[in-house]
């Protein structure tokens, strides 16, 4: 987390605890940096960084996270002055560089792989310190047939342990997305017990794996002290997944940060109009969870 938001935050809550605020506001501020913004994967993936950052302007989204391999451009192959660019870009854009979306696995049995993906996602907390983000998005990720699942989550939480001072040292997060056969709450638990670093946190996925055994509070509250800032979510309109409760969730914890958008299907013919509606739907349950104090009383 960033010195300003720190600053931020600090000042809110004095500011909640005084009571300084209205109702009203008191009421619509629990989460006062709740924000939608975008995962280039998929919606965003054909668009070049320009492009990129009018669209998400028209469409009302304020922040992104560029995945690698997509038409942004943004890799660690930028020099220092494409990678000042970038962030020039950015700041004149009103968009935020939410982060960078890494491709990187921590499970590989492979000593020499392994190295190859802890060297490689150094190399993007670097890119994302020098244009502006604020961390990087990496995976824990598979199950290897013939390693016991007890050493592959020893390996990712060491290795994500290992890499943690690392991005304190950039100013950066290590965003530890749910994903693979890794993607069960208990798993993401114990790899992060094994991670224990303040720089290393939980990138909630919105998975169908959310809503096994005793259900997305249960799974959600298991992970919940360990979240990051951000999560990803996928069409707010298909309703496979609870996104009410998990709106819910997140208001009664007091969760701040990026709700990032990854939409899956068909690229939408007008994207900014397909972000202008998940931005309402986005809107829509964030108030829907609040209660006025009034109310509460």
């Amino acid at each position: 987390m960033n010195p300003d938001r720190r600053a931020f935050m600090a000042t809110t809550a004095g500011m909640v605890l005084a009571g300084a605020w209205a109702s009203e506001i008191q009421a619509l501020s629990i989460d006062p940096e709740m924000r939608l913004g975008l995962v280039t994967y998929l919606w965003g993936q054909d668009l070049d960084l320009k492009t990129l950052l009018s669209t998400c302007r028209e469409g009302g989204l304020g922040g992104v996270e560029l995945r690698t391999t997509h038409a942004h451009g943004v890799e660690p192959t930028l020099d220092a002055e494409a990678r000042a660019r970038v962030k020039t870009l950015f700041a004149d854009s009103g968009i935020e560089l939410v982060g960078l979306g890494s491709d990187e696995r921590l499970c590989w049995p492979e000593a020499t792989r392994l190295a190859a993906a802890k060297a490689k996602i150094i190399e993007f907390l670097q890119l994302s310190h020098d244009t502006g983000g604020s961390g990087v998005k990496v995976k824990p990720d598979s199950f290897h047939e013939g390693v016991p699942r007890e050493q592959t989550i020893e390996q990712i939480g060491s290795s994500l342990k290992e890499l943690g001072p690392r991005a304190a040292d950039l100013g950066q997060q290590i965003r530890v997305e749910i994903h693979g056969s890794c993607a069960s709450p208990e798993v993401i638990r114990d790899i992060m017990a094994v991670a224990d670093h303040p720089s290393v946190a939980v990138c909630w996925n919105c998975n169908e794996a959310d809503l096994r055994g005793k259900g997305l509070k249960s799974n959600f509250n298991m992970v919940r002290p360990r979240f990051g800032e951000t999560l990803h979510v996928r069409h707010l309109s298909r309703h496979a997944y609870p996104y009410k409760e998990l709106f819910r969730l997140l208001h009664e914890s007091n969760w701040n940060g990026w709700m990032l958008l990854e939409a899956r299907g068909d690229l939408p013919v007008k994207r900014a109009e397909a972000f202008r509606e998940q931005r309402d739907l986005f809107l829509k349950h964030k108030h829907s969870v609040v209660v006025p104090t009034e109310q509460k009383e």
